[in-house]
């Protein structure tokens, strides 16, 4: 069997071929996070994919954010499937079950763990030699400790410290066990573009979780390690080293293997980034029954790339789904329409939002709403609630007569008018021997030499090379700018005082490149300013080839 995890960045990945992205990973369990879907707008293409049953969880609090989904071949169909870690989730049959102790949490604190859709759990029968075996997957997307939020902090421990109690218990009721997903932690310094750079590296309480949580630390640290964690974070007594970095079980020393890299400084082109996605497993696993694991950093549409283990053990697909299986949802299964589908017929491919070239970076910024559900006209919907209201109650409607002619572009409002046309029976003079003069004018001619243009009082003037006028005539040499036109040119040259561009930007030291315009997003007292950086993707320190140092400020004065 083979398993396969992937931090998409927006079920949006998927797009346009589900199906086919799912088999291009050619696994029989696939296990995808940060979907950013929350259940209003899951859609029927999402959920329900052919030769695939699919399991998802949401997060309850904030829509476009988080959310983790599991899809298995249908040779792969699961026993039993849940949502979270703390059962509280869990309303149906057909639950993993085994929790172990949670005495530490309150409820509302195990509420909250659950609330953001960070994990789904499938239990699986495999063959392995000859022997019928469970095997549990736990999916998982692990919080980010933002450095601006300490609660975030305690809030990634807390994760951390249910996850571990959640698999030990599954684990000691004699089922394998599987933790996949984004971790959201590097576990060593070669797991990690720049170590150098965190003079707290080892001190991370993340990095001291994995050495308490994984094997092969080495026992004398382990033990070290151990002990100082339990100032910051409370583990089982004696839990410690049951899983297997599985990637490092097969690749002990492969340095600049990463799965994440930023897309704000373009950090993948230079491979500077950072490995945080891992298929861990339990030792009796690994070592017996794992044959490959490796990571796909070719594999592009995130700023993760999908990592992937291969097993020798068989899988014993379940006959049918657990309830939790999307397709069990009301609105998928046929036994409730949405209530939108009686007001409008609505296009969701119209709908949905395009892929850009850019990606965001979903470790280094705010996560944004990617999914946006059909919408219908309400301008129309207003206008059909009116016009209905008005002939319920018995008013007459108002018959309004629509013009002859169709409506014209919005070019067409921009377009310069022609005012005050005189009938040529009435041209003056003067305008008369312009306009001969026009006349005798090739079209050509005036496109290339001359300028037509009309003045306030509607009159037609024609310019030769943009200069002075053509005309012979005393009225038009001693012709002066008219008010309006004054007023004009003086607001024009103001606003273009005001509104001037952004500054030109230097080329910076190293290249001699044309330098890249930022702007300080982090709240503080540079919020707001401009500043040039190298226009380069991110990198090492010591490859030529990525971002220098330099960086200046823009002035306000320019």
């Amino acid at each position: 069997m083979r398993v396969v995890t992937w931090n998409i960045n927006g079920i949006r990945t998927f797009r346009g071929g589900i199906k086919k992205a799912l088999d291009s990973l050619d696994a029989d369990i696939i296990c995808v996070q940060e979907t950013k879907v929350t259940r209003d707008l899951l859609d029927a293409q999402t959920a329900i994919v052919d030769g695939y049953n699919s399991y998802f969880s949401y997060s309850r609090g904030r829509s476009g954010y988080s959310g983790v989904a599991t899809y298995c071949k249908d040779a792969a169909t699961p026993f039993a499937a849940e949502e979270g870690l703390t059962g509280l989730l869990t309303t149906h049959e057909g639950a993993v079950g085994c929790y172990g102790n949670q005495a530490e949490f309150s409820r509302d604190e195990l509420q909250m763990l659950d609330n953001e859709g960070r994990a789904v759990i499938t239990q699986h029968k495999v063959n392995c030699q000859d022997k019928e075996e469970a095997l549990t997957v736990i999916n998982v997307y692990c919080p980010r400790a933002d450095p601006e939020k300490p609660e975030r902090k305690q809030f990634k421990l807390h994760f951390y410290q249910l996850l571990q109690r959640r698999a030990e218990a599954i684990l000691k009721d004699g089922s394998h066990v599987i933790v996949l997903g984004d971790i959201n932690t590097s576990h060593q310094r070669i797991d990690h573009c720049d170590p150098s750079d965190k003079d707290d590296f080892d001190e991370n309480p993340g990095r001291k979780w994995l050495n308490v949580f994984l094997h092969g630390v080495g026992q004398e640290e382990e033990a070290v390690e151990a002990a100082e964690f339990s100032e910051v974070i409370s583990t089982l007594p004696g839990s410690g080293g049951k899983f297997v970095d599985t990637f490092r079980y097969f690749h002990p020393t492969r340095a600049n293997a990463f799965t994440c890299w930023s897309t704000l400084t373009g950090a993948r082109q230079t491979n500077y980034g950072t490995r945080i996605d891992y298929i861990l497993a339990d030792r009796h696993l690994a070592k017996g029954q794992f044959v490959a694991a490796d990571i796909m950093p070719e594999v592009e549409g995130s700023d993760h790339c999908p990592v992937w283990g291969q097993l020798s053990c068989s899988l014993l697909p379940s006959t049918k789904p657990p309830p939790l299986c999307t397709r069990y949802l009301p609105e998928f299964a046929g036994k409730q329409q949405k209530l939108s589908h009686f007001f409008a017929r609505t296009d969701q491919k119209s709908s949905l939002p395009e892929q850009s070239e850019t990606l965001p970076g979903s470790q280094e910024e705010e996560e944004k709403r990617e999914n946006l559900s059909p919408v219908a006209d309400k301008t129309g919907q207003k206008r059909l609630l009116k016009s209905d209201s008005a002939l319920s109650k018995g008013k007459k409607t108002k018959s309004v007569k629509t013009a002859s002619n169709p409506q014209g572009s919005l070019l067409s409002f921009f377009k310069p008018k022609v005012t005050n046309v005189i009938a040529s029976g009435d041209t003056p003079v003067g305008q008369r021997e312009n306009r001969q003069k026009l006349d005798a004018v090739a079209p050509s001619q005036i496109s290339r030499t001359a300028d037509v243009s009309a003045t306030a009082g509607g009159e037609t003037e024609l310019r030769c090379n943009g200069s002075q006028p053509c005309s012979s005539t005393e009225e038009n040499e001693q012709r002066t700018p008219t008010p309006q036109a004054a007023k004009k040119s003086s607001s024009s040259v103001f606003w273009k005082s005001v509104l001037h561009g952004p500054p030109p930007p230097p080329s910076c030291k190293v290249h001699g490149e044309p330098c890249a315009l930022r702007t300080v997003k982090k709240e503080g007292p540079n919020m707001g300013r401009q500043f040039f950086v190298c226009a380069r993707p991110q990198g090492h320190v010591s490859n030529p080839d990525a971002r220098c140092n330099f960086f200046e400020w823009v002035d306000k004065g320019k």
